[in-house]
């Protein structure tokens, strides 16, 4: 780590949990680059038809611990 990314860690970590939780949101942000709407509007249409799914009973709906679960097992 870089003196300076060190020193601004550790100033960071005085910030109050709120200042804390925005500074990382805006750095965060700053990584993802320029917005793209065409893959926003193909996310948009794939939330619109996994719901509509959902609606019409059309797939299996499963708690989370018993997908965990079948994940854990598969790994093995």
């Amino acid at each position: 780590m870089t003196d300076l990314v060190a020193e601004l860690s550790q100033r960071a970590r005085a910030l109050s949990p709120q200042d804390r939780a925005r500074l990382a949101e805006e750095l965060l942000a700053s990584l993802e680059g320029e917005p793209q709407p065409q893959a926003d509007a193909a996310w948009d249409a794939e939330l619109v038809r996994r719901i509509a799914e959902v609606d019409r009973a059309a797939v299996e709906l499963l708690p989370a611990d018993e997908v965990f679960a079948r994940v854990r097992r598969s790994l093995r």
